[in-house]
């Protein structure tokens, strides 16, 4: 798992917002609506990004067109993964994460782990 920059996450979110590739220069003009970026810097943080195996890409004349390797859920997800291993003490980590979040994330929580269960076999009734 690899943290983020600031322009790899900003590319990134471009990235999972559409629905198909996007090239370079796709990239390149949306991001330029918020900072004047050139194209060389934002070939290079995406061919990074595609190394890093966040991003891949196929041939497209003689660019490329790339495309998230996962959804932006499953990279969060990995990411608390990573977070939560780095600590000494799992349990306590948990702990400390579960007496800062919101109620309804709480509640949101107790409805994955139970679908994250499944059917309970063989439990009285």
């Amino acid at each position: 798992m690899h943290h983020l920059g600031h322009l790899e996450s900003a590319i990134m979110e471009r990235m999972w917002s559409r629905s198909a590739p996007a090239s370079v220069r796709e990239i390149l003009v949306d991001l330029q609506r918020d900072r004047d970026l050139a194209y060389m810097t934002v070939k290079t943080v995406m061919d990074t990004l595609h190394r890093k195996g966040l991003l891949s890409r196929e041939p497209d004349g003689r660019a490329f067109r790339y495309r998230p390797t996962q959804t932006r859920e499953q990279y969060t997800a990995s990411h608390m993964g990573e977070v939560l291993a780095s600590g000494s003490d799992r349990r306590a980590t948990l702990l400390h994460f579960l007496e800062q979040i919101p109620a309804e994330d709480l509640a949101q929580l107790r409805e994955a782990l139970d679908q994250a269960a499944g059917p309970q076999t063989g439990t009285a009734q």
